[in-house]
């Protein structure tokens, strides 16, 4: 149960810092809308209200993978820069549990995204939201928002030697729109690229928001993001520990 009470006032905290940032606010409303409407303009021609749909949700949970892509990826940079890493890492909680909700908040800004690329579609080109099933859409905004943001986490723990880690991510931005089938179906993907679309949460993400609303195996998509949460948590504190302990060795935490 601490652990739990770590998590949520880390996640509050920082859900609250970051919903403040001019930047990230304005990424969220902004970048989304340009993207949707791009997409909106690819498909009208022959697209039906499913297909804009579509287009609406991918650009969405694009927007959702970019704040992570740009902001996660670099966490544990940026407490290095303010001079804060020393002190989190000597708190007496399990660093992964300071920096997870730092990440999964960074995603998190996100629901503007969802918010403002829905409202744009709907008031701008009379894109319809069905639900078909209610329940499960309201359930996988919060999980894609968790699974995305601990693929942060662990892509964070993946950079954390490099100290340009925040550019590094940015430069995934887009290839795993690509491979998650955003704007497109994965069917279009080379085969060899399949495999790589199941493992990120994006792909599941977008499906379960997409079955949420068209109908679908709606629960297959959201035990995927559950289990991909769960594989890329694991993944993340194991390296971290392993990261920490080399630090710790070599005395040189601020500078690893």
């Amino acid at each position: 149960m601490s652990s739990l009470r770590v998590l949520w006032a880390g996640w509050v905290t920082h859900f609250k810092i970051v919903s403040r940032s001019p930047f990230a606010i304005g990424v969220g409303a902004t970048w989304p809308i340009v993207n949707a409407t791009l997409a909106y303009f690819m498909y009208q021609a022959g697209g039906s209200p499913q297909t804009l749909l579509y287009a609406s949700l991918g650009s969405a949970v694009a927007g959702i993978w970019s704040m992570a892509a740009l902001d996660a990826s670099g966490a544990i940079q940026r407490q290095r820069f303010w001079g804060t890493l020393e002190l989190l890492v000597a708190a007496p909680v399990k660093f992964a549990l300071v920096l997870l909700p730092m990440t999964i908040a960074i995603a998190s800004v996100g629901i503007y995204c969802l918010a403002t690329t829905l409202v744009w579609g709907r008031l701008v080109y009379g894109i319809p939201l069905p639900l078909e099933h209610p329940l499960a859409f309201v359930l996988a905004v919060p999980a894609t928002l968790v699974s995305v943001g601990v693929l942060g986490f662990a892509l964070c723990m993946l950079l954390v030697r490099f100290r340009a880690a925040s550019h590094i991510g940015n430069s995934l931005e887009y290839p795993v729109w690509l491979a998650s089938g955003l704007l497109f179906p994965i069917a279009v993907l080379p085969a060899w690229t399949h495999p790589i679309s199941w493992s990120l949460a994006t792909t599941w993400g977008m499906r379960a928001l997409l079955h949420g609303s068209l109908g679908g195996p709606v629960w297959l998509d959201l035990g995927m993001c559950a289990l991909l949460t769960v594989v890329y948590g694991a993944i993340g504190v194991a390296i971290l520990d392993r990261f920490l302990d080399a630090a710790r060795r070599s005395a040189t935490l601020s500078l690893t």
